[in-house]
């Protein structure tokens, strides 16, 4: 494979998978009910990922290590360990397969319903057909399909938000003037915690530690999650411009991304169903596919195995989180629990991780030269701290004490 097709994948990994529906849904429902007021979230949540991401790409080109790897090395001395395994662990595996479902439903909502005894037969499809892809094995093949799942969203988006002509002054405005009206402090809290995703993380420096050994290079690798995350983050700031153009002040509340369709009749006709089902395909599809990686990465990375045994660990674990991904969505069932839980998980590792990626970053010994100078730690600890919020905010909301 040609060095330059080598430069692009893992940052399209991570686009595809922060751009899933609940980021759609969540963008949807930002410019639907509050116009263009929160589009500084999402610049925000754009900037925080590459703070975050980009230490990522230090940790596995320079330092050759993947997350989990990096927490065992700098833990497995302490007391921490243990505990940091188990949270990783519980946040990263159960996250993901409550997510699987619905990343596998969520791809399928703008197709025509099709079931067998009350079986979700589209669930069923789309879940074989990602399992497939991840039993070949073939990551580059893999990476590939994401970057035109990510470039498809982006088309189908990014076209929609022209189409409807939206005001460039009150876009420029939202975009420069934070502001949270009332009630939109959880959907600020949605658009940020859709895109900073700590699975994200692990995806990125695991696999960007085996494209090292092809070849890419650190400024190949922050090419690469640049590009990929700003574009991931147009791509949410067109649904959001085009919610808020199509559906702002109508009067009726917005609940999801089906509200768009009959707004758009007027411009695309009987395609605007079509556009979104395309969109809303890719978004569901592409996280389908990054979510088991994720979770194989994180789990056989902290926990202490023989290497005969890693690859079996792995593959256990991107499978099993797969079929409860369709098990779930294919009977149609709300995994309200495993999601619950999901959320108390992730809400309390996201700053942990933040802030242990902050502090392997400043690790002369394993990073050299490429350790954090004084503006990265400034721009990781408003992170970190924004992070603490989000996180507090998470369990709180999940425990039901907000």
């Amino acid at each position: 494979m040609s060095h330059s097709r080598q430069q692009f994948g893992p940052g399209a990994m991570v686009a595809a998978a922060f751009i899933g529906p609940g980021t759609v849904t969540t963008a949807t429902l930002a410019g639907g009910n509050f116009g263009f007021t929160l589009l500084w979230a999402v610049v925000f949540s754009v900037i925080a990922t590459l703070v975050l991401q980009e230490m990522t790409c230090r940790l596995g080109v320079i330092g050759k290590l993947g997350l989990g790897d990096a927490i065992v090395q700098k833990t497995q001395k302490s007391g921490l360990y243990i505990p940091v395994a188990v949270l990783v662990i519980c946040a990263i595996f159960i996250g993901s397969a409550a997510y699987e479902a619905g990343n596998i439903t969520g791809a399928a909502v703008g197709l025509p319903a099709v079931s067998f005894m009350g079986i979700n037969l589209w669930g069923v499809f789309i879940g074989l057909f990602a399992f497939v892809l991840l039993a070949s094995e073939k990551f580059y093949l893999i990476e590939r399909v994401l970057i035109g799942l990510v470039i498809c969203m982006a088309l189908v988006f990014a076209s929609t938000a022209f189409m409807v002509a939206p005001p460039i002054t009150d876009i420029l405005k939202g975009l420069i003037t934070p502001s949270i009206p009332k009630n939109g402090a959880l959907v600020v809290v949605g658009l940020i915690g859709t895109t900073v995703v700590p699975y994200n993380l692990f995806l990125h420096a695991s696999t960007l530690k085996r494209h090292v050994t092809q070849g890419v290079t650190l400024t190949d690798a922050r090419r690469d999650i640049t590009i990929s995350v700003i574009g991931g983050g147009l791509i949410t700031l067109c649904i959001v411009i085009t919610a808020a153009a199509t559906l702002h002040g109508a009067g009726t509340p917005v609940t999801s991304l089906k509200d768009l369709a009959p707004t758009l009749a007027p411009l695309l006709g009987d395609s605007s169903s079509v556009f979104l089902a395309a969109g809303f395909l890719a978004a569901g599809f592409s996280s389908a596919i990054t979510a088991p990686l994720a979770a194989g990465y994180a789990v056989t990375e902290i926990v202490e195995l023989r290497s005969e045994w890693k690859d079996r660990i792995f593959s256990w674990t991107w499978k099993c989180v797969v079929v409860i991904g369709i098990l779930f969505a294919s009977l149609s069932v709300k995994p309200l629990q495993l999601i619950l839980l999901a959320q108390i998980a992730n809400g309390a590792l996201l700053p942990i991780i933040a802030i242990f990626i902050l502090w392997v970053s400043n690790d002369k010994t394993l990073l050299g030269e490429h350790s954090n100078n004084s503006a990265h730690n400034l721009l990781g600890c408003l992170v970190v701290g924004i992070t603490l919020v989000l996180g507090s905010r998470s369990i709180l909301l999940a425990v039901g004490w907000l």
